[in-house]
């Protein structure tokens, strides 16, 4: 399972980038705008040049047309943007007119495996289904990635990529991949939460205690 980040913020995201794990970035208005006075393009321009893999831009417009629009602006802005667009019916417009441009998309806002099979037959590259949100509704999150993916690899002609989305902690990423995710994309502070244990910490401490004693 890759791992993407899901930030717009330019300093985590080259932190990040060092560590030789990330395939890929999601952004969101949300994420864009958390960033003060950073403008949308240069933003996901530089993105792009950190991290050589797919950046999802996301489009404002609820109307099919102007997904579409803003869909061809922002991918001509680097090769490896994708364009996201939310999983309603003039979403799929977008997705299918898109698609048959060569322009890759990125479904978000999935909340049921309908909604996921229905992008993949749009021509979705990928389907971003929101475990972290589902928890909140008191329904499992993952059981619906499990859905999906059952749905997608029974059909060999669906080719979309699962990626796990509102992931709120480190065990949810573990989950995802034993779930079928193919992605997950992940705020900072997880990547961080994960890559830290007490027991590792405690034994760098004593292998540096050893080695200190040994005269």
């Amino acid at each position: 399972m890759q791992l993407y980040l899901d930030t717009a913020n330019l300093d985590e995201i080259r932190e990040a980038a060092t560590w030789g794990v990330l395939s890929g970035v999601t952004t969101n208005p949300t994420l864009i705008a958390r960033e003060k006075g950073a403008d949308f393009k240069a933003t996901i321009t530089e993105i792009a040049e950190l991290v050589d893999g797919p950046i999802s831009a996301e489009t404002i417009s609820l109307d099919a047309a102007g997904m579409v629009q803003e869909g061809i602006e922002y991918a001509a802005w680097h090769p490896n943007v994708i364009i996201k667009v939310p999983s309603t019916t003039e979403g799929l417009k977008a997705v299918t007119q898109l698609a048959r441009r060569g322009i890759r998309c990125n479904v978000t806002l999935c909340f049921n495996a309908v909604q996921a099979l229905m992008a993949a037959r749009a021509g979705a590259f990928i389907i971003s289904p929101f475990v972290g949100r589902v928890d909140d509704t008191g329904v499992d999150g993952m059981q619906l990635i499990r859905e999906i993916s059952q749905i997608y690899r029974q059909d060999p002609e669906i080719k979309t990529k699962i990626l796990s989305a509102s992931i709120r902690h480190p065990r949810h990423i573990v989950e995802s991949a034993l779930a079928g995710a193919d992605i997950a994309t992940c705020p900072f502070k997880v990547l961080q939460q994960a890559m830290r244990h007490p027991l590792t910490d405690r034994g760098i401490e004593q292998f540096l205690a050893d080695w200190r004693s040994r005269t």
